[in-house]
């Protein structure tokens, strides 16, 4: 199977396999709601979010992983508030008072607005490691020589596949619905 076929197989069955996590759980409706816009944001942000993740991996796989999935919470919570302002917004205005560190608490508290010790604020930190917790899994799965080009190339499939999980999850509370609209 030549790389680019074996990337986008495993991109694929993990957000499946993410999805069906997430409606487990009841934070999806078991489809990936997702936006143009909010994908397009992905491609801007993630060097920046790769070069602050990559220096924590070995030490802190799951918050490498699972920050991205707070962030697409953070941007679809601006995509659905004023997408004009918000989306000329840097990666730096996603960082916590002690950067990357705390950009989970900065994003829940400050941007989605949900108080840091609520119930709400620990489902999703619970959604998020569940999340996580299947992502590192599926990537060791793999089997690959770590700090290879190939575990680099999973390793960025997987926090693009937390990004657009954070952002559905966050679509989902906000209350838009998935809607067939090839009939």
């Amino acid at each position: 199977m030549d790389d680019s076929v074996y990337y986008n197989v495993f991109e694929s069955n993990l957000r499946d396999e993410l999805v069906r996590v997430c409606g487990m759980l009841k934070a999806l409706s078991g489809n990936l709601l997702r936006s143009d816009d909010i994908d397009a944001k992905w491609t801007e942000l993630a060097p920046d979010y790769m070069a602050d993740a990559m220096k924590v991996i070995t030490d802190y796989p799951m918050v490498s992983v699972a920050w991205a999935g707070y962030m697409g919470m953070a941007i679809a919570k601006w995509w659905d508030q004023d997408w004009a302002t918000f989306s000329q917004y840097p990666y730096a205005r996603l960082l916590g008072k002690h950067g990357f560190d705390d950009m989970d608490e900065h994003i829940v508290n400050d941007i989605l607005g949900i108080k840091l010790e609520s119930d709400e604020a620990n489902q999703l930190e619970e959604i998020m490691r569940q999340c996580a917790t299947t992502t590192i899994g599926f990537i060791r799965h793999e089997n690959i020589e770590p700090q290879s080009i190939r575990a680099f190339y999973i390793y960025a499939r997987s926090v693009k596949v937390m990004f657009e999980i954070g952002a559905a999850i966050e679509l989902h509370r906000l209350g838009y619905k998935w809607k067939n609209v090839i009939s």
